[in-house]
């Protein structure tokens, strides 16, 4: 195994003092830098972009729990194969539902878990956009509605599902790496 970060050679940059603190912040409430985002140190500005988008996507105040927000997260990973994203997001669902197998069956195939109508519906919802985005119609989202999203969670749900497709392209595009300490954690 490699600890090369990504199959590019993309020489990290001068970083601000602010993504030195930022990076600071992880190491101490991870004990790492997420790999995704060293793959991004080349470029300051692109770094900056991509962690203002998952941080108001994945941590800011919404209808949907950040358990849930991980789950769109895995089962859009999964659907795509893509194993930067299903490593780092699987520990999450781990260790946010503090059930490690559901973080394996979200992996494997969500239908197979134990869910709530809620989450099933999200998840179904998820699919659809990364499979099949220009087939979704009103009764996809009425679904939504029928099982308690609000149109402005159906927005979240929606955005969040497209931002993991777009990351799981980039991360099989240039072969990103997980961090290993993803691959033991809240098992």
């Amino acid at each position: 195994m490699t600890d090369q970060i990504t199959a590019l050679d993309l020489p990290a940059g001068e970083l601000s003092e602010d993504t030195r603190k930022y990076f600071d912040v992880c190491r101490d409430k991870l004990g790492m830098v997420p790999n995704v985002l060293q793959a991004y140190t080349f470029d300051e500005a692109k770094l900056r972009a991509f962690t203002t988008m998952y941080n108001d996507l994945m941590l800011a105040d919404s209808g949907l729990s950040k358990l849930e927000r991980e789950m769109i997260a895995v089962v859009v990973s999964s659907i795509n194969k893509c194993y930067y994203c299903l490593t780092a997001h699987g520990a999450a669902v781990r260790e946010l539902s503090g059930d490690p197998e559901l973080g394996e069956l979200l992996v494997m195939n969500f239908r197979a878990a134990d869910l709530s109508d809620r989450q099933r519906a999200m998840l179904l919802f998820a699919e659809k956009i990364t499979e099949q985005p220009s087939k979704m119609q009103e009764s996809d989202r009425q679904g939504l509605r029928d099982v308690g999203f609000s149109d402005r969670d159906i927005f979240d749900v929606a955005s969040t599902a497209a931002f993991f497709n777009m990351t799981n392209r980039v991360a099989s595009g240039i072969d990103m790496r997980p961090n290993p300490e993803y691959m033991s954690q809240h098992r």
